[in-house]
């Protein structure tokens, strides 16, 4: 808050004793200073809760927001964020579209693709087993199952088991050229194989495949 607006708000007879060089101006000068830091958080407020402009340390703090804690497992404020930054910003900012998808093979393959940056995973159902789900990790992400497992769990149907394996068969994609860049505004880390310019894109969900709508 200004000086003057601080002024503004005392009696007639202490604005009148806040003149230039008097005790109560050096006192309301001190007070417009001490406002100040306050007074620039709360103009920009509104980035602390956008995803690709609030600080790298807030961003965790947004997947508890939209439901996707389960990503970064509550980590310790000191503990090292278990997949980069870039992309922790890319599922807060589909969060909504997510939680919409959330329990539909459209809405896992987009939640794991974000999250590793890397596409290709293949959700089976066995015809032998009912109510089960095997979960085909291609080769680029093979070493982030730990990760994987967590989302799957999360993402599928209460009712269903889920198993999780590689998929020897498929061969390694091709990274972005973006891979390990972070954009202006604290954009991205890239997305490996899933296309980013800036910010990543995810397939549109699907149109014709009602079985994959959430009930």
């Amino acid at each position: 808050m200004r000086r003057t607006a601080i002024e503004r708000l005392l009696p007639a007879a202490y604005q009148r004793a806040a003149g230039p060089g008097s005790v109560l101006g050096a006192l309301l000068d001190v007070m417009e200073a001490l406002h100040a830091p306050d007074e620039a958080v709360l103009a920009d407020v509104d980035a602390l809760f956008a995803p690709y402009r609030t600080p790298d340390g807030f961003v965790a703090y947004l997947t508890r927001w939209v439901a996707m804690d389960h990503v970064v497992a509550a980590p310790r404020a000191d503990a090292p964020l278990p997949l980069p930054v870039g992309r922790l910003r890319d599922l807060v900012a589909h969060g909504a579209l997510l939680a919409r998808w959330r329990g539909t093979p459209y809405g896992m393959r987009t939640a794991l693709e974000l999250a590793t940056g890397v596409t290709g995973f293949v959700l089976e159902e066995p015809a032998d087993r009912p109510f089960h789900v095997v979960v085909r990790v291609p080769p680029a992400a093979a070493d982030r199952l730990a990760l994987v497992t967590r989302i799957v769990e999360a993402e599928k149907p209460a009712a269903v088991t889920v198993e999780v394996t590689t998929d020897p068969a498929a061969g390694p994609e091709p990274p972005d050229a973006d891979a390990d860049a972070d954009g202006p505004e604290g954009t991205a880390t890239g997305v490996a194989s899933v296309p980013a310019v800036g910010r990543a894109r995810v397939p549109s969900p699907p149109q014709d495949q009602p079985s994959e709508e959430p009930s």
